[in-house]
Formats: C-alpha cells, structure tokens, sequence
C-alpha cells in the first residue's frame, strides 16, 4: 500500500497499534515506510520503551524527568544488552563450536514457582543446561545454603520489579551469567548475595536490599539500572574492568561502592566487550564539550572561551564604583590633618590654592626653564605602546580585559599525563549513577582503580575518597550537599578530575593531603561553606583552569606543607580571601585571575611560603595581597588593581619578596608595610573591620578552622575511619618546616609599579629593615613614599617618584632612612620631607611644587651631591636643630620670578655644615643659553627595571625573627588593622 495513499497523522496512528517485531518488519519495506516507523518515536517507541518490565527510565535515577535523545535507541541498547552476556563463544576453529551455537540457539526456557517445573531455583540450576533462561514467577525464593552457578546461565524475574524477591547467596563458577529483574536479600547466614572471582556477571534491573555484591578480579561485572539500598554496596577487589551503569545508590553504612587492589593481570572473556562499550560513551577528553563553568562575576553563565581571547565584558573602573558602591576612586580614604608633608612652604600654599579650582593641574612652568627628566632608567615603563596605548604604569584607567580559563580540551593537549587519564579505563567504570543519604560514594584504596563519569552524588558524608596510591579519574560529575569535604585524596592518590560541578558541601569541595598529587581541570567549585580547595600534610597536586567561587572561607587554602600548583583560575566572590597560604605551606600560584573576594585576595602568614606570580588580584573588597605574620614569599609579576583596600599589605615581621607586580588603582594604599604592637586592639587580633557583619565569616580564626573542623563540639567526625585532624602530628620537625627556598633576611620590595592608588603609595610603618629598590612609584592621590617609623634602616634606592598627589618622599622623626640613587620628579608637595637619621645621596629632585628637599627636627643627617631644581620654592631648606652636612649638591633655579633662596638654613642652627654646594641661576640678559639638562650621569634612576629578570637573579638579601604576633593599625584612618581579617 502507498503511504502517500493515505495522510502521514493516520499512518502514525495506525503503526501505533503495531507491537514491536512488525514495527522492525514495517521499517524494511521501503525508505519511506522508514521514516513513518522513525517518527514514532514519542509516541509508540517510548511507550514500549516504558513498559518493558526489564527497562527504566534511559536517564534514571539521575534525571528521570529528562527525556532521551531518542527512545528507539534506548530500547535498542537494552535489547542490545540482554544478549551481549552470553558473546563468549569458543573460536570458530574449535571442534566444540557447532555444539555450543547448537545449544545456545536451541536453549530452553525453565519456569520456577508455585504450580511450574520447579519450586525451588535450586532444583531449576541443577537440571539448567549452559546459556538457558530460568524465569522465576512471581514470589519469595530462599535458599537454606550456598547455590553455586556452574553453568552460564540467565536469571530473569516475572512480572514487575520487586515482586520476585531472593533471598539466597550465589557464587559463580561459570564463564558467564545475566541476572535481570530481580531483588536480592542477604540470606540468615550471610550478608553477600552474589560474588564471583573468575567470570562475569550482568546485572539488569535488579535490585540489592541490605546485601552486598562482591567482584574479585579476574571477575567482572555489569550492573545496569540496578538499585542499591538500605546499606547495600558493592565491593570490587582487583578487578580489570567493571561497568555500573545507570545504578542508584542510598542509604549506605560505609562506601556504596568499594575498589581494592591494583588489577590483576588475568584478564577474562569480558574484559574486550566491556573496553569497547565504555569507549561507546562520549568521552571527557574528545568530546569538545565545556566545563560546567560557573559564572563569571557578574553574568550568567555560559561557554567558555579559550585563555589566549579576550574577555567579551570590559571592566571600566565607573562599572566597578558603581557595583561596589564607590562614588569615586579611593574617595573614602582620608588622610589626617595632622599627617603632613612636613612645614608647607610659600609656593607649596601658593600651589594649594591653585589646586582648588583644578586640583588635577600644577601651575604653568615655561618649558625653557624645566629640566627635562623624560629619559630615566625606568622612563620605558611610561611611554606609550607603538599602538599609542599607555602603558599600566601611566594609563589612568585600569586593565579592561583579564584571560579566560582554558577549556579542558585545551589543558589536555599540553599535558600528555592528563590526557592519558582522561582516556584510561583500567579498573570499575561508574556512568550516570546517583548515589544519594548514606555515608559514602565511592572508596578506593590500596592501588585501586576507578573511572567515574556523569554521575550524581547528593546529601552523603563524603563522595569521594581516594587513598594508598590509588587513581581517581572524575569526569562531568556533581558533587553536592555532602557533609564532610567531597573529594578526598590522601596517602599518595593521583588522578584527574575535570569537568565536575563540587558545590554546597559542608567542608572542602576537595581535600588534598599526605603526598596526594591529582589533576583537577575546569572544574566548577563553588557555595561550600568552608573552602573551595584544601591541600596540606603535604599535599601536592595541579589546580588549573578551574572556576572556584562563592566559598564561605579562602578559595584555595595551603596549609601544613601543602605544595601545589595553581595556574589559571577563576577564584571569586568568596565570602573570604581567594587564596590562603598558611603554617608553613607552599606552592606556586600564578597566572589566576583572583577578584571580588571579601577579604584579601591572597593572604600569606605563619611561615607561608609561596611563589606568587602573573596573578590578577582585583576588584577586592579588602586588601589585594595581605603578608602577614611570619610570611614568605616571591611575589612577582602580578597585576594587583582596583582592592578596596591595599594594594599590597605586609606585616614587618614577615620576609616577602615583592618583584615586578603593578600596584595600580587601589583605593587606599599602594604598598603598606605594617608593624604595631597594640593589645587594645582587640579587633584587628580578632579580625573584626567594619563592614564585616554580614558576610558570614565567624572572625579570624574561622579560617584556619574552616578547613576541618578542628575544635568543633558537638559535631560528628565526619572523617572516614575515624581518623583524627590532628595533621601535625604527620609534619616535619619546626626546625624543618621553616628551611625555605631562599635564605632572605629583609623584605625586599623591587621593580614594582604602584601608581593611581588613593592614598600613599608605599606606606612604611615598620620596627624592621626594608629595602626598596627600582620601583616605580607614579600619580598616587597621596605621598610617592612615607616612611612614618623604621627602628630599622629603610633602603629606598634607584627609584622613581613622580607626580603624586603630595611629597615624593616623606620621613617623619626616628626613622633610619637611606635615599639613594632615586629620581623624585614633578610631585604636589615638598620633594623630600625628611625629619629622621639617614642619608640623601645623589638623588634626582626636580620639578616639585614645594621645596625639593626639606630636612628639619632634630635630625642627622648627610644630604650629599643631590641635583635639585624645584618649581617655584626653595631648593634644599634646613629647618631646625638638625645635625649634619650637607655638601656637594647643585640646585638649579626653577623659575626666574622665584626670587626664593635656593639653599636655606636657619640662622640659629650651628650643627649642620653647608659646603661644595652650586646654585644655578637664570641669566635675565642671555635668553639665548639653552635649557639646562641632567646629565653626567642622565637623569635617575639609573638603573631599569629588573622586572623582566627571573626570581633567581634577584639578590637575597636579611633575616628576621618575630614570634610576637601583633596586629596593625594604619594611621591616617583609612582602617583599623588591615582589611584582611588577622587569623591569629
């Protein structure tokens, strides 16, 4: 009959009707007949999918709402599946060959029940000849004692699942079986109801009840829509290969699934059939599919893209006020009245005034009489690209675009290790299962071996625990609402995991400890209510390309020896800092993109030791980088922008290494190093600043116990076996722990630039040394440099200070200071306001509205062969009983109409020696003479920036020893303590 006789709608529902063998007949007829069957499949194919007795739901138990690509196909893979148990015939050569299809086409059919053959399944197995069906109707069957299979033969329940319950314990000693349809109960005398160590099994639609599955390898086993409940789990020893697919787990006592053992190497018939159908499922590392990503701040969602493309969203700093709620940059940092730049000159008032009606323009200066300073060692760093653009140390705005994450398509094919883990199939394969209200997911131990993909695993104690040198590989799954941390590693595990969802779990999304060193790739980590990731005890591990955010504490959190690699990430909106590096851990942390964090957006402190590089720190809430306590660390290269707080806060009895990182648009200090020993101030020691209220966090110390739960009370040991999280106990010796990398003794702060900041931008309050070299140090709304109290000598050396908001460099009374080699050029205030001890030798101070170098109070000081051309005021001024020489410098008179004194002392002072000074002077009846240069040597610094240079060529230089611990406060009343919540 012709289709087109009759209207397509009237075919489907005549072909409705049809039971399936005449729906595969009607599909031969002709294309057309074809494509009428193919167009059932809503309608007829999923109706006869579903009620197939020995069929569930093809996305059950996970998304059993979720309709399947195509219905047909799932019936097909099912009818697929209820034969591929018995594809292990002999080869074709073997005498016994036509014997074994003879039988196996012509098997027979044995029923088991009330009025059949047989009563007992016992009495079926002993007549059942190889590869025959026994149908048990339906009923409760339970054997007094042991029933072994001896011959491969097929199990299959009547009826509805649940209505054929056994009640027996099984061992198969045959190459072959197919249990389908069934439920099993643990019989009075044992609590395994099936197990096998030779052969396989298959599983289809069968559920456990308190009973246990046990696989000892060479054995091997499929479970397929089977169900696992009221404490049932399934234990694999040394297995190959095994397949659990599509399998509910609920309510375990222990692990739900259990791997032991490295797999042995006899393999059996299965393993061949079983390799090929895992490769069938779309594999992590070829299929192209992105990660679960989670959202970058402040959108939705989406795909992706790769590292190396631009971020679609520029981030103006309007856009970020208007988020955060700051009207204008650094407008909430005040600066104190009684803070000053030391006694204000005439020209420096008179520039005041002008500053009111622009406070962003200086007075006029004719360009024939300003000494040109354009050409400085580290001049490079300010002049415009070839493109035009301006470079971060110059440009107004900050950087519009951070890098993207790769994808993990992308990070395998850089890392050969992780690509052959992602296509690795050794060991018990776990496809969509869900596992669900019990103890654990999945154990693995001993050199065990476990594949898990697309699973779901919800409301347990732990999901994953991978120990003894086992490997993990966990790919495309949810990790969620688990008591405990989700992911355990410990005792030398390895692994990847990629692509997985790990959120809302009461501890740690993943905790890496005691020598465990996994790949964890383009994962999304998110809403935990401790951290993201833990690594201690050692821990190693790689961590890229990872999207960690909404974490109630640090991001990332590396503690007690942790050493892992982190590159790449997305860490943000965490209700505490991004990263933490704590007692004594490591690692190297480059390359993230780390912003909108609460607190600071990396804190290193209590002997934190870090490599710290080509970050993005931004857009924070507190402070871009803390160095607190006992802190450590190389520092270098990152971009550390648009924090509400610091830039960059250190501590002085910490030993940081700051190198070539940008410290730019901040809105209270650039770089502030702190050291005040204040008891009363109990909030910093506790971590409490304004505005914490709110976030969630339980004070300071709520970091540090927010990585286990240590010193909890009333609340279980969530940790597997009853171990303890006393970690120290496993740690090195104190002696050992504190041998760093590198043997430093002062903190060192070199070839940075810190520029656009709201307040000072290197703020120094410290009872310790520091040395500052080749800085950059540009257009901050305060002071270039304030050095407010150094018990200590501060070394500031060929740097550059220019066009800040108010003096380059000031030194308030009992600081040791060293001013040395540096260019202070065209800032608002004095040049150098200096009321300490030290010495100002063979600087560049040129063009600054006020004095260019102001020296009073009871200091000593040598101010020696400095070049000095101020604006419009005094050159070198000597204000009090200030003590000293000041000897061989040349001041160059600014403007002609400044009819100022270039080098000035008050009369009453005898103490302080003026000797081999020059002073230029304009020449009112030569116009002609040309404009006076820096030269002999060109202007400073000398010296360019070192920030292309790698770690080791930097010089190591003092060594510090604080075990007071001691909270800061800043002066000025931009905040009291540093933003980052002290966890003491």
């Amino acid at each position: 009959m012709e289709v087109g006789s009759l209207p397509v709608e009237l075919w489907r529902v005549i072909l409705a009707y049809l039971p399936l063998a005449d729906l595969g007949r009607c599909c031969q007829v002709c294309r057309a007949w074809r494509e009428l069957v193919l167009s059932l499949d809503n309608t007829r194919w999923r109706q006869l999918c579903l009620r197939c007795p020995e069929c569930r739901h093809p996305n059950w138990p996970s998304q059993p709402h979720t309709e399947p690509p195509s219905w047909r196909e799932a019936l097909k893979q099912h009818a697929l599946a209820s034969r591929t148990w018995a594809q292990n015939g002999p080869e074709l050569q073997s005498s016994a060959c036509l014997l074994f299809f003879r039988r196996r086409k012509d098997r027979r059919v044995w029923h088991v029940g009330p009025g059949c053959e047989f009563e007992t399944l016992r009495g079926a197995l002993a007549v059942a000849g190889p590869y025959d069906r026994v149908v048990l109707h339906p009923g409760v069957y339970e054997e007094q004692a042991e029933l072994a299979l001896k011959v491969p033969v097929e199990l299959v329940g009547l009826g509805r699942l649940g209505e054929v319950a056994l009640l027996v314990c099984i061992e198969q000693q045959c190459p072959t079986a197919r249990l389908c349809n069934l439920v099993f109960m643990p019989p009075w005398f044992s609590t395994v109801v099936y197990k096998t160590s030779w052969g396989h099994v298959q599983l289809d639609n069968c559920n456990f009840e308190g009973a246990q599955l046990q696989i000892r390898g060479p054995g091997t086993c499929q479970a397929r829509f089977c169900s696992f409940s009221q404490g049932s789990s399934a234990h694999l020893l040394g297995v190959v290969l095994s397949l659990l697919d599509s399998c509910d787990f609920s309510g375990s006592d222990t692990a739900s699934v259990s791997v032991e053992g490295p797999p042995v190497s006899e393999r059996n018939w299965a393993c061949k059939h079983l390799a090929a159908l895992a490769r069938t499922f779309p594999s992590c590392g070829m299929s192209g599919n992105s990660s679960p990503r989670g959202p970058p701040a402040g959108s939705a969602g989406g795909p992706q893209p790769a590292r190396n493309n631009v971020k679609k969203e520029y981030v103006s700093i309007e856009d970020w006020q208007r988020s955060t709620g700051v009207d204008v940059v650094c407008q909430g940092t005040v600066i104190e009245d009684d803070w000053s730049d030391g006694d204000h000159s005439e020209g420096e008032e008179e520039s005041r005034d002008g500053e009111k009606t622009n406070n962003t323009k200086k007075n006029p200066i004719t360009l024939d009489y300003k000494i040109t300073c354009d050409n400085h060692g580290l001049s490079h760093l300010l002049k415009p690209h070839a493109d035009g653009s301006l470079p971060l140390a110059s440009s107004p705005d900050p950087l519009p675009v951070t890098p993207e994450p790769l994808n993990l398509q992308q990070e395998l094919d850089r890392d050969p290790e992780a690509q052959m883990l992602a296509a690795s199939t050794l060991g018990c394969i776990l496809k969509r299962c869900l596992f669900r209200e019990g103890k654990g997911g999945v154990h693995l131990s001993n050199y065990g071996q476990a594949r898990l993909e697309g699973n779901v695993f919800r409301g347990l104690n732990y999901a994953v625990r991978c120990i003894q040198n086992s490997t993990i590989v966990m790919l495309r799954n949810e990790v969620c609402e688990c008591r405990a941390s989700g992911v355990f590693l410990r005792l030398s595990a390895q692994g990847l995991i990629a692509e997985n969802n790990i959120h809302s779990n009461g501890e740690a999304g993943l905790d890496i400890r005691k020598g465990a060193n996994p790949i964890i790739l383009c994962n999304k980590i998110h809403s935990g209510l401790r951290s993201g990731v833990v690594v201690l005890g050692k821990g190693k591990g790689s961590i890229r390309s990872n999207q960690i955010y909404n974490n109630k504490e640090a991001g990332v959190y590396i503690l007690f020896s942790g050493n892992p690699v982190v590159s790449g990430n997305h860490i943000f909106q965490g209700q505490a800092a991004g990263i933490a590096i704590n007692e004594n851990g490591r690692g190297i942390i480059k390359e993230n993109v780390i912003k909108e964090n609460q607190w600071g957006g990396v804190d290193i402190r209590r002997g934190g030791d870090p490599i710290l590089r080509n970050n993005y720190i931004c857009y924070g809430f507190s402070d871009g980088v803390v160095v607190g306590e006992r802190g450590r660390g190389l520092i270098e290269g990152n971009h550390v922008y648009c924090n509400k707080g610091c830039g960059v806060w250190v501590m002085s009895s910490s030993l940081p290494q700051l190198l070539g990182n940008y410290i730019t648009h901040n809105c209270m200090y650039g770089l502030a190093v702190f050291c005040r020993k204040d008891p009363e101030n109990l909030d910093g020691r506790e971590g409490n600043w304004p505005g914490q209220e709110g976030m969630g966090g339980e004070g300071g110390s709520g970091e540090r116990r927010g990585v286990e739960g240590e010193g909890r009370e009333g609340q279980e040991n969530l940790n597997e076996e009853g171990e303890l999280f006393a970690w120290e106990s496993d740690l090195d010796s104190e002696d050992e722990r504190h041998s760093a990398r590198r043997s430093i003794s002062v903190a060192l702060v070199e070839g940075n630039c810190m520029s656009h900041n709201g307040a000072v931008g290197l703020y120094v309050k410290s009872s310790e040394p520091l040395n500052v070299f080749a800085n950059l140090v540009n257009n901050n709304r305060g002071t270039g440099v304030a050095v407010l109290q150094s018990g200590q000598l501060t070394r500031l050396v060929t740097n550059c200070i220019l066009e800040n908001g108010r003096a380059g460099v000031t030194v308030e009374k009992d600081c040791r200071v060293e001013l040395r080699g540096n260019g202070i050029y065209e800032n608002n205030g004095h040049g150098v306001s200096f009321s300490g001890n030290g010495q100002i030798v063979e600087n560049d101070v040129v063009g600054n509205r006020g004095y260019g170098i102001q020296v009073s109070g009871s200091a000593d000081i040598k101010v020696l062969r400095n070049r000095v051309q101020p604006a419009q005021a005094c050159g070198i001024a000597v204000v009090g009983p200030v003590k000293g020489v000041v000897h061989d410098n040349l001041l160059f008179q600014g403007h002609p109409g400044n009819k100022k004194t270039l080098l000035q002392m008050d009369p009453g002072n005898e103490s302080c020696v003026l000797r081999n000074n020059s002073i230029l002077r304009h020449n009112n009846s030569c116009t002609s003479d040309p404009p006076w240069v820096l030269e002999n040597p060109p202007p400073r610094p000398l010296a360019s920036s070192p920030s292309g240079l790698s770690s080791s060529q930097y010089p190591s230089r003092l060594g510090i020893s604080m075990t007071t611990r001691i909270s800061a406060t800043v002066e000025s009343g931009c905040h009291s303590g540093s933003m980052f919540c002290s966890i003491l």
